[in-house]
This record gives structure tokens, sequence and C-alpha cells, in this order.
């Protein structure tokens, strides 16, 4: 056995207490009492210099193995095993304990202050949503009769409801800027609506411009009480992912509302990105325009990802999102269209850094 020599610089603080953890053979907790400090043994050609194990680069570590029944291998006391034998949980959660107060002031806290405000302002968010939403749900069923009997396919008063709803619950919260109003073509021009999809934020965004647009949707979010019944008197398109026979049918639905005179809206990239990059768009609402000779509007949003990260959403953080409405793309084959409407969207995307 070689001891480091007493010659080298002493080490920090934080690291002379782990040393000491494992000559006191830390594992059980039960029976810990600190020992005097003591210079930490390595076995030989470990080539150390240094008193604690984490002032070495990765060659000069020995290797660290484990042996079920062997108490002693290569040279190495026992309680060395015992430390690298718990659990990695375990073990990063005693070195975080003894270097969280040589950090930062927030490296010791278990949940980052901001994201604990953003949880407060979901709860909040939810709860106006959910006010708002049984009461106009209400005012939507007495009126469904009506639409399918005067406007079963555009359902503007539907839409009239879902943009109050959606005002109400993003309003208190939210501030939406809308650039490039002029570029909609008019509420009864039939056309192809496609965007960039970043957030579950997106619905409420888009419900606030008051376009009666159908959506496609995922069948799992109609099973929802009063949101996915809402979807459904809105007149959105169910899709089941993955399945062939679904797809065709609401390529086909898409068609036929299109060519009665409803708009229809995609997000091309099929489903959520988390990194706000934007992905590749799939050709299936490119082909809806080029067949039914309707425009492609393609629009921007910016920001819903950090009000409402993907897959966190139950946080709603602070700050503005952004809609920028591009010029109708018209003509051209689908190929033509996706490119065209995708390089659109990219541009803008680019240009926010």
């Amino acid at each position: 056995m070689e001891v480091a020599s007493s010659s080298s610089p002493p080490p920090q603080q934080h690291s002379l207490r782990l040393c000491r953890m494992r000559n006191s053979g830390f594992g059980d907790s039960r029976s810990f009492s600190p020992p005097p400090l003591v210079p930490f043994s390595v076995h030989k050609g470990a080539n150390i210099s240094s008193k604690c194990f984490f002032h070495h680069s990765k060659k000069q570590i020995p290797v660290l193995r484990h042996h079920p029944t062997r108490k002693v291998e290569f040279n190495r006391p026992y309680y060395y095993d015992r430390w690298y034998s718990q659990s990695r949980f375990y073990r990063y959660t005693v070195a975080r304990s003894e270097l969280a107060e040589f950090g930062n002031s927030g490296a010791a806290l278990p949940l980052p202050v901001h994201e604990v405000i953003g949880k407060v302002r979901g709860v909040c968010f939810y709860t106006v949503t959910a006010i708002a939403a049984i009461i106009l749900f209400q005012l939507m069923l007495v009126a469904h009769p009506f639409v399918l009997l005067f406007d079963r396919y555009q359902r503007k008063a539907q839409h009239f409801i879902a943009k109050i709803w959606s005002t109400l619950s993003v309003a208190p919260f939210v501030r939406i800027e809308v650039q490039g109003w002029e570029n909609l073509p008019p509420p009864d021009t039939p056309a192809v609506y496609v965007s960039n999809h970043q957030s579950f934020f997106d619905i409420y965004t888009l419900l606030t411009l008051g376009r009666s647009f159908k959506f496609i949707s995922k069948t799992s979010i109609f099973l929802y009480p009063i949101i996915g019944w809402a979807m459904y008197l809105l007149g959105t398109i169910p899709l089941k992912r993955m399945d062939s026979r679904s797809q065709l049918e609401c390529f086909k639905r898409c068609m036929d509302l299109v060519k009665k005179g409803a708009s229809v809206f995609f997000f091309p990239e099929g489903t959520r990105s988390k990194d706000g990059k934007l992905g590749d768009f799939k050709k299936g609402a490119f082909s809806v325009a080029a067949k039914t000779r309707v425009p492609v509007v393609p629009m921007t949003l910016i920001g819903t990802g950090k009000i409402m990260p993907a897959g966190h959403e139950r946080i709603v953080n602070s700050g503005s999102v952004k809609v920028v409405i591009h010029k109708p793309i018209e003509g051209g084959d689908a190929e033509t269209l996706r490119n065209e409407a995708r390089s659109t969207i990219a541009k803008v995307l680019n240009s926010q850094g």
C-alpha cells in the first residue's frame, strides 16, 4: 500500500468531506460517526499524488470493481468497495448534499423557483379554463341542433363560443400578438391552414383568431370531459395514429369539408416539437390543397413552447405569443406547396433565433 505524499497541496474543504465519508464506510448511515481526517489510500500503480479521489483526471482514477463475495480486491480496503457498491441515486444524493453549499445559491434547491411559479400559474390557468368551459359548453349544447340545421360544415356559432372560451382562458396570463391579419382569406373562402406545432397552447392561441377551421386530433382527446366533447361539437376530425385506414378516412373527410366550403387546419409536423426546431412536413395537408385547388395559408407560432413546454402541460410560464399569418400560397402540386410553406415558416423561426 502507498500513502499519498504529504508534500501535495491540501484538497478543498468539500473534497475532504467526501474523503472522510469513504474512510468511515458511509454505506451504513445508522452507525456513522466521522473519524479523524486521514489521507486517502489507494493501491499500487494508481499514480495518484493528491489526497482526494475527485481531483484526478480520468486516466489516473483506478479501476472500480466490486465482487459480491470478496472483501478485498486489488489490494484495496473494503470500505472503498462499500462506498461504490451503493446505488447510484444514493451516491448522487450524498455527493450533491456535500457539494451544494459550495456551489451557487440555488444548487441545493429541490425545485427551481421559476418552475414552482409556473406550476402555480398552471393551476390558476386550468381553473379559469375549467370554469369557462363548463359554462360555455352548455351554450354549445343548446346551439348545436340549430348549427346542424343551418351551418353544418362551418359551424360559425360554435367557433364563436370557442373563441370566447380561449380568450377568457388566455387573456389573464399571456399576451397574444397577431401580425398579418390582412393575409387571411375571407371567412367564407375555404383554405388549408398549416402551422408549426410546439405546444398544447397552440390550440388556445389559434382559437382566439375566431376562424372556423377544422382541426385534426387524435381520437383519445375526444374522451376528455367537456374539452373533448366541445371539440366534437366544433367538428374536429378524429385520427388514429399509425392506422392507415383512419388516415385514409381523415383525408377523405378533409377533402369533403373543403369542397363544401369549410377550412381545415393541419400541423404538418405531425407532433409537437420539444426543442422548438421545425420538423419535416408530411404531405397530407398539401395533397388536400392540391386536389381541391384551394390556397395554403402558412402560419408561424412563436413563443407557445416557452409558455407551456411540451411534456410539461401543468406549467404555464409568463410571456407573450406571436402569430405571424403569411400570404396564401396558390397553385402547384403537393410537393411544391409543402416546400414553399415550410421554407416560409422556417424563415421566420430562424429570424427569431
